[in-house]
């Protein structure tokens, strides 16, 4: 493979699994809030913020730890008939595949980025008592499927190199 697209994956790789390993802590803010919402109520001083926060956080969470996921090859697939296929089968399997992947995730990207623009255009606010403005979880909903993004043409280009007998 030219040395550009091997730096490419070890580039894309670096930082999906730097950004991954970041989320994996967002756990322990979301049981801090947590553990913050049950004083506050025992308290009788509930905070209005907490039930969100703990929501946005885990949206964050499971968004940006995704390219890692798929990275790290630990996502759920059905594989009654992939299984048996040889190292070389999987290969040529996912690289058909991965197009419709890449599809899916470019036509989300699209969504999300017209969806953030707007919220921030628009100040875009949650209609709740908190109302807290609704641009930085998108932002981070964005930059998530561009992530995966990257990363679906990362393991293509593992692929196509499996594919020519070659490792990355």
């Amino acid at each position: 493979m030219p040395r550009f697209l091997v730096r490419y994956v070890q580039i894309v790789e670096t930082i999906n699994r730097t950004f991954g390993r970041v989320a994996m802590y967002l756990l322990f803010v979301m049981m801090g809030i947590m553990v913050w919402s049950m004083i506050t109520k025992f308290a009788h001083i509930p905070a209005l913020w907490t039930l969100e926060m703990a929501q946005f956080t885990l949206v964050a969470y499971y968004m940006l730890g995704a390219p890692w996921t798929m990275q790290s090859e630990v996502n759920v697939r059905m594989d009654l008939i992939y299984a048996r296929f040889s190292h070389k089968g999987r290969a040529l399997t996912d690289a058909l595949t991965v197009f419709f992947l890449m599809t899916y995730l470019g036509i989300m990207l699209y969504g999300a980025f017209d969806s953030t623009v707007y919220s921030y255009t628009y100040n875009e606010r949650n209609p709740t008592a908190w109302r807290p403005v609704l641009w930085p979880l998108k932002s981070i909903i964005t930059f998530s499927f561009a992530l995966m993004l990257l990363q679906a043409t990362a393991l293509l280009i593992r692929d196509i190199a499996t594919l020519r007998g070659e490792k990355i």
